[in-house]
């Protein structure tokens, strides 16, 4: 054997040692659902059994509120994103926020269906289940395409429409697009053996810190919940899927939306830029839009005291013609 053979070998090896160890120093394997609940389902969390899924749910505040409010998370995310809003409205209003098929507890959907139409007979199942039959929808990113496209197929149910940087149009058309590290490696075929039994803390962080506009306001606490959701047994073989059915709707029926509808907006929101909130403004008729210019892709979280109190004003104006 050559000196240079040698050589090759070693270095061959040295790569093979240095990319083992980068593994197993990130090796991460699935965490059971009920290990997870046992920290992040506490009470007034509660489970329901719904198109074969055990659904995380919180449905807080008066029952008798003639018009409860629904809170759908974005992508990797989970109803604890929604905690500073429904701190502040629970004492007035009914709140019910749910962790979507896919993600957080619930996990994944039994037939592998990440598409809009799916996630929109989730949402129309969940208000029949808990008997809510008009309500106010809500949705960031994700939540929001589901949010709006839900109004579009049930505006007798649908009273008032959220949306908070909501995804739906075609990226290719969002100049500026800045992808989180977590959703890119999710994306790479390849990669998902490794990707789905190993998950550096780091990436989440990263991936968080990416849709905050001010990322010192990402705390170790915070990395933690999404950390946590993401292992959740069954959850990155999801995103990967979710992730490959991609993010456009068909937002032509954006102009069939009749309901009072609030847009709000992070300026810094560097996954779906602020062009996107004004084609929004411009498609829904009659539409309010608030632009946050310090914020970023989740305004909600990254201050609900200033986004909420938006709320508040919206749903205590009458509506047009009322």
């Amino acid at each position: 054997m050559t000196k240079l053979v040698r050589r090759f070998l070693f270095v061959l090896l040295l790569l093979v040692a240095l990319v083992l160890a980068g593994i197993a120093a990130s090796w991460a394997p699935d965490k059971p659902a009920a290990e997870l609940a046992a920290k992040w389902a506490t009470p007034p969390s509660q489970f329901i059994e719904l198109q074969g899924m055990q659904v995380h749910l919180r449905d807080e505040g008066p029952r008798d509120d003639p018009l409860p409010i629904v809170l759908l998370h974005g992508t990797s995310a989970s109803l604890h994103t929604w905690e500073g809003w429904a701190s502040a409205l629970r004492g007035n209003r009914r709140v019910i926020r749910v962790d979507l098929p896919g993600f957080a507890l619930t996990g994944p959907h039994p037939k592998d269906d990440y598409s809009t139409a799916a996630y929109v007979s989730f949402v129309r199942a969940l208000a029949d289940k808990l008997n809510v039959q008009r309500f106010v929808l809500a949705g960031n990113s994700l939540g929001g395409q589901i949010a709006w496209s839900t109004a579009a197929a049930m505006p007798d149910r649908v009273a008032r429409l959220i949306l908070v940087d909501a995804s739906g149009y075609p990226m290719e058309l969002l100049v500026g697009q800045v992808i989180p590290l977590g959703f890119k490696l999710a994306a790479i075929p390849w990669l998902q053996p490794v990707v789905r039994n190993s998950l550096p803390r780091s990436v989440v962080e990263t991936s968080v810190r990416n849709v905050y506009g001010d990322p010192s306001k990402v705390t170790p606490q915070l990395v933690d919940v999404y950390y946590d959701m993401a292992l959740r047994e069954g959850n990155r073989r999801a995103l990967s899927l979710r992730l490959a059915q991609g993010y456009t709707a068909d937002t032509r029926r954006l102009a069939q939306l009749r309901m009072p509808t609030l847009i709000l907006w992070g300026g810094k929101d560097k996954l779906i830029p602020r062009e996107a909130a004004q084609w929004f403004a411009r498609d829904i008729a009659g539409s309010k839009l608030v632009m946050f210019d310090e914020l970023g892709h989740v305004p909600h979280e990254e201050d609900a005291q200033r986004t909420v109190q938006e709320v508040v004003k919206f749903l205590s104006a009458p509506a047009a013609g009322s």
